[in-house]
């Protein structure tokens, strides 16, 4: 029998993506949490909320208590009522932002599952007190998936990769830097959390693609495959690079390592 899914935020990539990926697998519905019509929703005919709902890292005029609003609270309030109507799991999206690590040029960053999360940010402190939260409601008959994938790529996607997809369109030059960070693709990040529902499983998920990303490379392969054009790969800069990572953050966001490790 197809499980029944029900996406809570109707304007989330990854939630949209999903539903697009994995149609044929489950029966899918997605909602708006933007007012309370959400309340009136019987939740008992689904097998599984895929709560994708945020304010996320880089929101225009959101402070903290809009962070914590919708990250957190909300977050709990729905998780609540589902478990109060029966609903067998809660799937949160959560974020590599929990642990607070923008990645290092000049070392290698490590996180596996033992690693404490230390955030930085409200985006990134606001979904790790759902986390915490979540699982307090936790039971023999409500299953909590956490899923903190790191930098989501694909067409469409937000955040850090547009970026770097900017920055190839006119790095004819860039800095030959052998930096590993994790990634994963919006469509095995769909086929992730697909597994993970259709199993029901519960605990704690850090997803990646099977290889890590390397942003020299990205920038030369995108600028070959995608524009047709060249790029000039120079280790020339490196060592004024490296010395400015240690000052400048946005140095390590692009060239610092960054990993997820079983």
């Amino acid at each position: 029998m197809t499980k029944k899914i029900l996406i809570t935020g109707i304007n989330s990539y990854v939630g949209n993506s999903f539903a697009e990926i994995c149609k044929d697998d489950f029966d899918i519905t997605k909602i708006s949490l933007r007012d309370d019509s959400w309340k009136n929703l019987d939740f008992s005919q689904y097998d599984s909320i895929l709560h994708v709902a945020a304010i996320v890292h880089n929101s225009e005029n959101a402070d903290k208590e809009r962070y914590f609003s919708v990250n957190t609270e909300l977050a709990i309030d729905v998780a609540e009522k589902a478990r109060q109507a029966g609903v067998k799991q809660f799937v949160l999206l959560s974020t590599m932002a929990v642990y607070g690590e923008e990645g290092s040029l000049n070392s290698d960053i490590v996180i596996n599952k033992d690693t404490i999360p230390k955030p930085n940010s409200f985006y990134g402190d606001s979904k790790l007190q759902a986390e915490i939260k979540l699982k307090s409601l936790e039971s023999d008959n409500f299953d909590i998936a956490i899923i903190r994938p790191p930098m989501v790529y694909g067409d469409g996607s937000k955040g850090n990769y547009p970026k770097l997809v900017k920055i190839a369109k006119y790095a004819f030059m860039f800095p030959d830097i052998d930096n590993k960070r994790s990634v994963i693709s919006i469509y095995n990040l769909s086929n992730e959390i697909g597994s993970i529902i259709e199993s029901n499983q519960r605990g704690l998920f850090l997803p990646q693609d099977d290889e890590y990303f390397c942003t020299s490379q990205f920038i030369e392969n995108y600028r070959k495959n995608v524009l047709g054009k060249k790029t000039y790969l120079t280790k020339a800069f490196n060592p004024i690079i490296r010395l400015l990572a240690k000052k400048v953050g946005f140095i390590n966001k692009v060239f610092g390592n960054l990993c997820y490790k079983d």
